[in-house]
């Protein structure tokens, strides 16, 4: 749990912070391809929330005393198979309702990196990927909005300009 100021403030379970609609820290990874493309994650079917939903490459929470970079690194691994060189580019406080009676309210700390590496998804975590030009990936958000996760619909308006 943190503050505004995204100094720690407490720490909870992750489902009783999402059930109460908490303040808390997050991390958010945007791994892009050498033509530029954005490498999406359709969450897997048993996630327990936006489970099939397209999303961004990975996301997460830190463990306690864990830096927001390791906790995006180890993310990236364990969800997509990648190690890749990523970098912070911007925080980004957000609160969105979402299904099965959960808020995100969340301090995300967003890192992108490039790569032309095949991802090794994780099938308890990912059910697909692909890469998507932003030109067709924004089209496809305005015309399919409910295919995507509400963090990333508000994330990809923050960086779709940064990349």
């Amino acid at each position: 749990m943190v503050n505004e100021q995204d100094q720690e403030i407490g720490q909870m379970e992750k489902m009783e912070a999402h059930q109460k609609g908490l303040l808390h820290r997050a991390i958010s990874v945007f791994i892009f391809n050498s033509k530029n493309e954005w490498l999406l994650q359709q969450r897997a079917a048993d996630k327990y929330h936006s489970g099939l939903l397209w999303s961004n490459t990975c996301c997460s929470h830190p463990y306690p005393k864990e830096t927001n970079q390791d906790a995006a690194e180890r993310r990236l691994r364990e969800e997509m198979g990648m190690k890749v060189s990523i970098k912070w580019i911007q925080s980004f406080k957000y609160k969105a309702i979402l299904d099965n009676n959960l808020t995100e309210h969340e301090l995300d700390h967003i890192f992108i990196g490039y790569s032309d590496d095949v991802p090794t998804i994780n099938t308890s975590e990912v059910c697909n990927y692909k890469y998507i030009s932003t030109s067709d990936l924004e089209k496809d958000i305005q015309n399919q909005k409910e295919k995507y996760t509400e963090w990333f619909k508000l994330l990809f308006l923050q960086i779709k300009n940064t990349i």
